[in-house]
């Protein structure tokens, strides 16, 4: 099984592409957390590869924000609602952060709009966060993965061990995972994902993959000639995801996408 590289950031990125910034979205009680004196540290890919394919040195993984959060946390260890649709807006707020669509109502195991902002902001005493880089692998000629079917990269980090898996191995589940990037579309590409628990993908500030909820490992694919865009014509992706419950933690991606790069925020 190959390692994938858990680094520490000392600073938030506005856009988990294949560059470092500073989170214009970090106000929300600010700082990241020290999650312990781990920088460098490895964690476990499953069967995610080596950093090789995705187009070259630029393109070969993807940068993404994961941020535990502690077991008393009322979003995460609570009910175990199943696949459910509709739980965001089809649209990003100004921060490129998905918005709760239900307001004050309980909803697929989410208490409410102010506890959902805390899963993709940095908040003080309520969750740590850490940058992560998932490798893509070039399985087929032109078809790039990352695939992890025991995707745990805070296992020792953070606040801790919070779970077993199926193999009462213990574990640090109750995270999110949080990723910006950019393409240029070419036309004819396609991008699946299979995980759980929720995954919301967005492309060209759209919502076209809804897996939101509390469930085991479900798998969409987006066609992008679907989605009306230009060919040669660069778009953002905004990927957000979530593992609330035990006792599994799958993430899966593959993609026709030769490259992606940092994307123009619209």
């Amino acid at each position: 099984m190959s390692r994938l590289a858990v680094i520490l950031c000392a600073f938030v990125l506005p856009i988990a592409g294949c560059s470092c910034g500073d989170d214009p979205g970090a106000d929300d009680g600010g700082g990241t957390g020290d999650g312990g004196d781990r920088d460098g540290a490895t964690g476990d890919t499953g069967n995610g590869g080596n950093t090789d394919g995705g187009g070259g040195d630029d393109c070969g993984g993807i940068t993404a924000i994961v941020r535990d959060f502690d077991v008393s946390h009322s979003d995460f260890q609570d009910e175990n609602p199943g696949h459910e649709e509709g739980l965001v807006q089809d649209r990003l707020d100004d921060e490129r952060k998905p918005i709760y669509a239900h307001g004050d109502e309980h909803r697929g195991g989410i208490d409410d709009s102010d506890s959902f902002r805390q899963w993709y902001r940095n908040v003080d005493g309520v969750n740590q966060s850490f940058e992560i880089t998932l490798p893509l692998t070039e399985a087929s000629p032109g078809q790039f993965v990352f695939d992890d079917d025991h995707f745990f990269p805070l296992d020792g980090m953070g606040f801790g061990m919070s779970g077993r898996d199926a193999e009462d191995t213990e574990r640090n589940f109750h995270f999110t995972s949080e990723i910006h990037i950019g393409f240029v579309y070419e036309g004819g590409e396609t991008f699946t994902f299979r995980g759980d628990d929720d995954l919301w993908l967005f492309i060209d500030d759209r919502l076209v993959i809804d897996l939101g909820g509390v469930h085991g490992a479900l798998e969409r694919t987006i066609d992008l000639d679907d989605l009306g865009l230009t060919p040669g014509q660069r778009y953002p992706m905004d990927i957000f995801h979530a593992e609330r419950h035990t006792s599994a933690s799958n993430f899966r991606i593959e993609t026709t996408i030769q490259c992606f790069v940092d994307p123009i925020l619209i």
